[in-house]
């Protein structure tokens, strides 16, 4: 038997939604026919759908698939996310960004965040935010695409998108049928497995129709219907670092500022998301249901729109945690069904581009090598983890004790390499980094600093070197306002470029 003889022919998606067919594209456009892909889902069980703000790699993904920026944007009513205004975090009446991309732009081996906390030494200074060339750009409401020649400083920036999930599921939708996908409407009722080693061998659906497959990707959101209602793989629960159980969500109507990029706004039970889209806003507030109850989260949120409500408050139940397997026999979760992380990084899509990106690294035979599933799951436990501790940092890291939520927070203990993550930037300013971190140095700077962690000291190679730090700071200072005044406004930017046929 030859190599390509154990190659998989048959593979099975079970739900859509944003993690169905995400993955769907992506199998059929790397595979291009090798092997047959089908996916079953239900209109009746319908999709969560509100997972609409993304990180920058959401870049990455849609290159990969050969899908233009502006007829994404279009298609999905988008707009652009230059980061994330984090509002009453820190306390009441305060406010930082978390930007997409650097602070200011490298003028000495010594890091410019390091010249900043020497600055802030020796006398008022304005806030690190205004060193960010994302931020600059935000506040005025301006958006352009970064810069190619690295000396210019509108190529320190980043940026994702908001879209709708829905549409965005639809989108790929077409993109993967038109790749030979098979779509199955219906519900699965029974789930085969072989007798000799539990695999998974087949569905039946409540039609009657079997589907035969010989890998499976549970795309079933919080149910797991394969990963752990048939597979009792075991979850790792996390809600004693993050209670936040529950979310309350609802789009509205444009009535404020069309801004490029996404707020959230801590409550006293949790926090409130603002994503700004072409034709709405999306609206939620996420919270600890033992310190508010369902209706009064409704009404706070409701209360506290841009604009008219669009649609019904829709809830949402979650338990915060992973699968203690990812990748369990012939069988692997992607989505909601591999575990959840509240929203509040934006990192909902992104785990499931980087689950499905893995998956195609490590792509198994009709052997399905145990090797390959540890590897599997080695990653994405760590990734989860990192991606985890650094949410649990915007909790931890507060002044505020004016509710239960928060004083917990305070008083909570914390995992430990997050615990030694933070001692290392309060000592000196080091930001210390894992092998799999997902954000990287400047987010950490961005939320240690927007919520009061300041080291004890700067880097010593700051007074050891001959630069005029205060001038450079300055400098970039002006070249960035400079800059974001030239660019056209966030609005301007999509009418020219990426207008959705039917909005604005």
């Amino acid at each position: 038997m030859t190599n390509a003889d154990r190659n998989i022919k048959k593979i099975a998606i079970v739900g859509g939604g944003s993690a169905g067919w995400m993955t769907a594209a992506a199998l059929s456009n790397a595979l291009q026919g090798a092997a047959e892909i089908t996916l079953v889902e239900s209109e009746e069980i319908g999709v969560v759908g509100v997972g609409e703000a993304t990180i920058p790699p959401i870049k990455i993904f849609n290159q990969s698939l050969g899908i233009g920026e502006a007829e994404f944007i279009q298609r999905t009513e988008g707009s652009f996310k230059l980061g994330i205004e984090f509002v009453n975090w820190f306390k009441e009446g305060h406010s930082y960004f978390h930007p997409f991309g650097d602070y200011g732009a490298p003028f000495d081996a010594v890091q410019l965040y390091h010249y900043y906390l020497k600055a802030r030494t020796e006398g008022p200074v304005d806030p690190i935010d205004d060193y960010s060339m994302a931020w600059v750009m935000a506040k005025h409401g301006k958006f352009s695409v970064p810069a190619q020649d690295r000396r210019m400083v509108q190529s320190t920036f980043d940026y994702a998108y908001h879209f709708d999930a829905i549409m965005y599921a639809r989108y790929l939708r077409e993109y993967s049928e038109a790749r030979g996908v098979k779509r199955l409407e219906g519900k699965v009722v029974d789930v085969g497995l072989r007798g000799t080693d539990g695999f998974i061998e087949s569905l039946t659906l409540e039609n009657g129709t079997k589907v035969d497959a010989e890998f499976f990707i549970d795309c079933t959101g919080f149910f797991g219907l394969l990963i752990e209602k048939t597979l009792k793989t075991g979850y790792v629960d996390w809600t004693h670092w993050l209670p936040c159980d529950r979310a309350v969500a609802v789009p509205c109507e444009h009535g404020g500022e069309f801004t490029p990029y996404t707020r959230s706004t801590a409550r006293k039970a949790g926090w409130q998301w603002r994503i700004p889209l072409q034709h709405r806003i999306g609206n939620g507030y996420v919270y600890a249901s033992q310190h508010i109850s369902d209706d009064e989260a409704q009404a706070t949120l409701l209360d506290n729109l841009d604009g008219k409500p669009l649609a019904d408050p829709r809830l949402l139940r979650f338990v915060t945690g992973r699968r203690k397997k990812f990748w369990n026999k012939n069988c692997v979760a992607i989505g909601l069904s591999a575990g959840f992380m509240e929203p509040l990084e934006s990192t909902s899509l992104h785990l499931i581009q980087s689950g499905i990106t893995r998956l195609l690294a490590l792509f198994p035979t009709l052997d399905f090598d145990e090797y390959a599933a540890q590897e599997y799951n080695r990653i994405t436990v760590g990734e989860y983890e990192r991606t985890r501790d650094f949410i649990i940092l915007h909790y931890k890291a507060t002044e505020r004790r004016d509710a239960p939520l928060w004083q917990h927070a305070a008083d909570m203990d914390i995992p430990e390499e997050l615990a030694y993550k933070i001692e290392q930037f309060r000592r000196g300013g080091r930001i210390v980094a894992h092998e799999l971190e997902l954000f990287r140095n400047p987010s950490w700077l961005a939320v240690y600093t927007g919520q009061g962690i300041w080291p004890e000291r700067y880097d010593p190679l700051a007074d050891a070197r001959n630069v005029d730090y205060q001038g450079r700071l300055a400098g970039l200072r002006r070249v960035m306002e400079e800059t974001a005044a030239a660019m056209p406004s966030h609005a301007d930017f999509i009418a020219k470029h990426c207008p959705a046929k039917r909005s604005m």
